[in-house]
């Protein structure tokens, strides 16, 4: 089960890893937080198409579908509404009745429910920062790590059906400096532009979590573009996503990183396999 905040998010994080275990048989689930309500069109091709601003949260759960498709996994709504993302300073305040003020009384048994329905063994979801601040993001891990530990706990929301301990937790962890730095080393060297320099020129630090676990899912890269570009109100198919050559991307950087914050059964270093200890 991979948890996120909005319909895309799914496609620019864990989306070959996923593919890849889908390709092999694992039953897959994406459990998307909000509708995305409050997204902005970003690719420029349609930020004035009519068709398409008529009705973006219709053409966003459109948009899911396809993607879901592309990479071979289900995907279902938790049913909150997105929270926007505030500019300004100061910031503004959250619009009422968003899924980042939404209570936990509410946001946390949605997700056991699926949780104990789904009875994954292995749960992706984002860190303590939300992967970037977004309110969405942060809430997202809070909801998720609340509501696995209530999942396991019989005697929290019985209703919800039979308790269900998730044996393995991870965080995405594939947006590190160190990733970044290798792609944009290998392009300039075979003189192609690298959409990464003012990136690293501005990223103070080494940044990015502590890796355990990194899977080569560079057989999915097509499928995880496929899904890419199926959020087409979203992704530009001209940006960055698309800039950096496959094969060169797969030679130089094959795998999606994650780090496991929790487990039930022992674990190794530096996994492989989202599923070591597991299939054991």
């Amino acid at each position: 089960m991979a948890v996120h905040a909005h319909p895309d998010d799914e496609s620019s994080k864990g989306a070959a890893t996923m593919a890849r275990y889908a390709a092999d048989g694992v039953d897959v689930l994406v459990v998307t937080c909000t509708g995305g309500e409050r997204g902005d069109v970003l690719n420029p091709r349609l930020q004035h198409d009519p068709e398409v601003l008529v009705d973006l949260p219709a053409r966003r759960r459109r948009e899911m579908d396809a993607a879901a498709q592309a990479l071979g996994v289900r995907q279902t709504w938790l049913g909150f509404v997105d929270s926007g993302l505030p500019e300004g300073d100061p910031l503004p305040p959250l619009p009422e009745g968003c899924f980042a003020l939404a209570p936990l009384t509410e946001t946390v048994p949605a997700l056991v429910a699926q949780i104990r329905e789904q009875r994954p063994q292995v749960l992706l979801t984002y860190d303590e920062n939300g992967g970037y601040p977004h309110p969405d993001h942060i809430m997202t891990h809070v909801v998720s790590m609340a509501a696995v530990e209530a999942a396991a706990d019989p005697e929290q929301f019985p209703e919800l059906g039979e308790a269900w301990q998730v044996a393995k937790v991870y965080y995405h962890a594939s947006f590190s400096r160190r990733r970044m730095a290798a792609v944009h080393d290998a392009l300039t060297d075979r003189g192609l532009e690298s959409p990464f320099g003012a990136w690293l020129a501005e990223w103070d630090g080494e940044g990015g979590r502590n890796v355990t676990c990194r899977v080569d899912a560079s057989r999915h890269f097509g499928q995880r573009d496929q899904a890419l570009l199926a959020h087409a109100t979203q992704i530009d198919p001209d940006g960055f996503f698309f800039a950096v050559p496959r094969d060169l991307e797969a030679d130089i950087w094959p795998w999606e990183e994650f780090e496991l914050v929790s487990s039930t059964v022992p674990t190794e270093p530096m996994e492989d396999d989202l599923f070591a200890g597991v299939r054991e």
